[in-house]
């Protein structure tokens, strides 16, 4: 492969054998990046292990003329993680950028859902990315004190679940937002050492995508040659790659990308601030917070769509400045 804007790069990408890791791990090879293509090889339930898929992708990007290892590492295993980033320096020596991105789902109401369900979740996204930045993290460090110069660069993968919640993903969204937290720690006491952490929501066509509604019709590839695919995991990964540079500014950041789409996003911001002379009572709450408290994110936004009262007022506006009933019931409620 020529020269590109991640030579001499070593990469980890983990969940790396489909969908976005796949897509990742092809664009930095492509870009001159020495990839690690970590992946167990399950089910997107996280069922079963197959070495066969992580090494077709390293195999995949050797015949392009990269450089390539495959991975079948636990990543939510304290010590596997420790063994993986050992394995990319001793394959590569050294280790630089970090993309975490490996996950499964298990969709249930919290009402029915089962312990295994929600510990199998939280453990391979929130485990999953900790334990991997945590033994890529005391690599820069060592480093660091060294005296060897460590320009660094984690990619953590969150998504709309956490940032704004869908329904009968309690267990897939906890773990996607807790991740916005680890990158932020992770930035906070990686700064010294020369190492950057930012977060990237990807809207793409995944396994994962799929599973939860195999009819989304947005996520289908076009019919027509030559038409953008607006869901193909590809589009999200130049983000990745640029995060992964080594003179990149971005660090702490947070990123929602899909299709030619990219937004960043702040999501601690104060919206208000209310004081009163003492201690707050029940009668000072009504005062200061009836009609002034935040409305929360939702995924509409996120995804460039219009929200169900949009869509309402679109489509029934003038029946409804009649009075007159929708479908959702009178005013559309």
């Amino acid at each position: 492969m020529s020269r590109g804007r991640l030579s001499g790069r070593v990469a980890i990408v983990t969940g790396a054998a489909h969908g976005l890791g796949r897509a990742h791990a092809l664009y930095m090879a492509g870009q001159g990046a020495r990839i690690v293509v970590n992946d167990l090889g399950g089910s997107v339930h996280g069922e079963g292990r197959d070495s066969g898929p992580a090494e077709g992708v390293a195999e995949e990007i050797r015949a392009r003329g990269g450089e390539a290892i495959a991975s079948g590492h636990d990543v939510a295993d304290w010590h596997q993680a420790q063994e993986l980033v050992r394995v990319a320096i001793g394959a590569f020596g050294a280790l630089h950028v970090l993309v975490n991105n490996a996950g499964i789902v298990r969709d249930r109401t919290l009402a029915n859902m089962s312990e295994a369900e929600w510990d199998d979740v939280i453990r391979l996204h929130l485990k999953g990315h900790a334990a991997p930045t945590r033994h890529a993290m005391a690599y820069w460090r060592d480093q660091h004190k060294q005296g060897h110069p460590v320009k660094a660069s984690i990619v953590h993968t969150s998504s709309v679940s956490g940032l704004a919640g869908i329904f009968g993903q309690a267990n897939y969204g906890a773990a996607k937002l807790g991740i916005v937290a680890l990158s932020r720690v992770a930035m906070l006491e990686g700064a010294r050492y020369g190492v950057r952490s930012n977060v990237i929501s990807p809207s793409a066509r995944t396994r994962i995508t799929t599973s939860m509604d195999g009819s989304q019709e947005s996520l289908l590839p076009p019919e027509v040659d030559g038409v953008f695919d607006s869901s193909d995991p590809a589009n999200v990964s130049p983000l990745v790659g640029w995060l992964g540079e080594e003179n990149c500014p971005a660090t702490g950041q947070i990123f929602h990308i899909g299709g030619n789409r990219l937004l960043s996003i702040k999501l601690t911001e104060i919206v208000r601030e209310f004081r009163v002379a003492g201690r707050w009572t029940a009668d000072d709450l009504d005062r200061e917070l009836s009609g002034n408290m935040a409305e929360p994110p939702s995924i509409e936004a996120f995804l460039g769509r219009p929200t169900l009262g949009q869509r309402l007022e679109e489509l029934y506006g003038d029946a409804r400045g009649a009075g007159q009933t929708t479908p959702h019931g009178r005013d559309g409620r």
